[in-house]
């Protein structure tokens, strides 16, 4: 009997019906060899329906989440036209396959989450979800006499005709040509950080994501991951 694909999908334990439609419109599933779109009918006994290239009647792949510590110049996809680095090249020996939840662009380091839990990713990401997210940020004033970065970055700043929510920023250091500061951000608009500082006068040259809400990058060091703990695992969960 044909049922709607989401039904389908969440019947098999895949993921929500929400995150089905996320699967669907990213083109992560087929129906008999064809990319379906939205709105979709199958029938689960007859036709061969492919999530991720995996058929729904295999075993489903033991959920897996973990922490990487990006270094600058990778790009936060599993694969790429251009050629260049990517995160996978740095995951290869984990068992199943996971795909980054959220991004940080290319210059960007620290935390990145990895899960094959699309229903936590989905939740994850979705806008409704601002848990604080800190970066540790080195920056430099674009010309002389601006204030101290703090307070202009942590007052009302507009991005793509959008008011941000307000940021969390503690000033740690000063250096000979600028300074070194903690930001957390609630929001993940493209570059946001980079272009909040550009907004304020200020160039950002080095920029480490270092936690999302409880889960801590910590000593991790650069280019290597680990397992979350179920303690991680259940706080992410219960945001």
């Amino acid at each position: 009997m044909k049922e709607r694909l989401q039904k389908i999908l969440s019947a098999a334990g895949i993921c929500s019906r929400r995150a089905a439609e996320t699967y669907i419109t990213e083109g992560r599933v087929k129906v008999n060899g064809i990319t379906a779109n939205l709105g979709e009918s199958a029938d689960p006994d007859t036709d061969e329906i492919l999530v991720d290239g995996r058929p729904l009647g295999k075993k489903a792949p033991r959920l897996t989440y973990i922490m990487l510590n990006k270094p600058r110049g990778y790009v936060t996809t599993l694969s790429d036209e251009a050629g260049r680095k990517t995160v996978a090249d740095l995951i290869g020996d984990v068992p199943e396959r996971v795909y980054p939840v959220g991004r940080l662009d290319m210059h960007s380091e620290g935390l990145l989450l990895l899960t094959n839990d699309g229903q936590l990713a989905h939740s994850l990401m979705h806008p409704s979800h601002e848990v604080y997210k800190e970066y540790l940020v080195k920056l430099t004033p674009d010309e002389e006499g601006l204030p101290s970065p703090e307070k202009p970055l942590s007052g009302v700043i507009e991005l793509d005709g959008e008011r941000l929510l307000p940021a969390k920023c503690r000033l740690l250091s000063k250096t000979d040509n600028g300074y070194i500061m903690t930001i957390s951000i609630r929001q993940g608009k493209n570059r946001q950080i980079r272009r909040m500082c550009a907004k304020c006068g200020y160039t950002v040259n080095s920029l480490k994501r270092v936690s999302e809400g409880d889960v801590k990058l910590a000593d991790l060091p650069s280019g290597r991951w680990r397992y979350l703990t179920e303690a991680e695992v259940r706080y992410l969960k219960s945001l």
